[in-house]
């Protein structure tokens, strides 16, 4: 199986103790986003977990213990790099501070593992197109030959943004076109892969691929590892990946992103981070005695798995 740490939350920036924590101890409880009664243990051995995914803003909390988890695991890092400054994501190291945290990465992980996050892609008063080809345009040239690819995507119109971002512009068909033809050609120029995250647009005349951010086939060629051919059923619409299992929350990130999904608002996310505590195996809060823990069917999807050990 798959564990993703930050698909909920930023999980490495903000809750890096406790991941690390978890994985030290070898196990981890999540609540259901829908009934949070309802609570899952996952083991996080190499035994049952075929790949750690990563994604995060700001992997420099983390940097100095990851070899605890890539020494044991196979991983991939997304590395979510945009265009916007404290306006937007007031707690996100400005674009070259984190391009040199994505370097140091790099030297612990390797270029292979790494993926860059252009994402979402939307448009105000001050992040014109013209603004975000020059800035991509920068960024591409700096991390050329340090990522396996480049992947974007639009922003999804959520209703709780009409509260939470009134001032964000969707970019119109002419717009995003643009946009697209001008990624594809930077990324071209500057030789790094590119395709779109969860897009029902077709860019593929723009050198664009559109396979999915997750895929067996990127994790194992990126960690020279086989996997059985699975179905690759995706996460949400027009989604392309294969299933992951996240053990973060919603609702918990404390970075204040205007354009944020995760979050209903930013202030719901800041009381919920105060409930935090790094040595509980649940990410917000605590366990009660009382509380059911039901364990989850985990197993690999390697061709060669590593031999099971007693864990059940």
């Amino acid at each position: 199986m798959i564990i993703n740490t930050g698909g909920r939350t930023d999980t490495v920036h903000y809750y890096s103790q406790w991941l690390l924590q978890r994985f030290k101890e070898g196990f981890v409880y999540v609540r259901n986003p829908m009934f949070p009664e309802k609570i899952t243990k996952y083991y996080l051995t190499p035994e049952v977990v075929d790949c750690v995914v990563f994604c995060s803003k700001n992997y420099e909390p983390v940097l100095k213990r990851l070899n605890e988890i890539t020494d044991k695991f196979n991983t991939y890092f997304f590395y979510t790099i945009t265009a916007y400054g404290k306006d937007i994501e007031p707690d996100i190291p400005d674009i070259d501070t984190s391009i040199d945290t994505l370097l140091k990465l790099e030297k612990i992980t390797g270029r292979q593992r790494i993926v860059w996050r252009y994402d979402p892609v939307f448009l105000t008063k001050k992040y014109t197109v013209q603004q975000h080809l020059i800035t991509f345009g920068h960024m591409a040239a700096r991390l050329s030959g340090h990522v396996d690819c480049c992947i974007f995507s639009f922003v999804d119109f959520y209703k709780k943004l009409e509260n939470n971002f009134p001032e964000l512009i969707l970019p119109d068909t002419d717009q995003m076109n643009v946009l697209a033809e001008g990624f594809g050609k930077i990324a071209n120029r500057y030789k790094i892969k590119i395709k779109t995250c969860a897009e029902k647009n077709d860019f593929s005349k723009f050198g664009i691929g559109k396979s999915g951010c997750i895929t067996l086939n990127s994790i194992g060629r990126a960690n020279d590892v086989s996997f059985k051919p699975l179905n690759h059923s995706g996460m949400r619409k027009n989604c392309h990946c294969i299933h992951s299992n996240d053990i973060g929350a919603y609702n918990s990130c404390p970075g204040g992103c205007r354009y944020c999904y995760a979050n209903d608002t930013a202030e719901t996310a800041l009381e919920n981070y105060k409930t935090h505590n790094p040595l509980s195996p649940v990410l917000l809060g605590n366990v009660s005695p009382l509380e059911k823990i039901n364990e989850a069917r985990q197993k690999s999807f390697l061709v060669d798995p590593p031999p099971q050990l007693s864990l059940f």
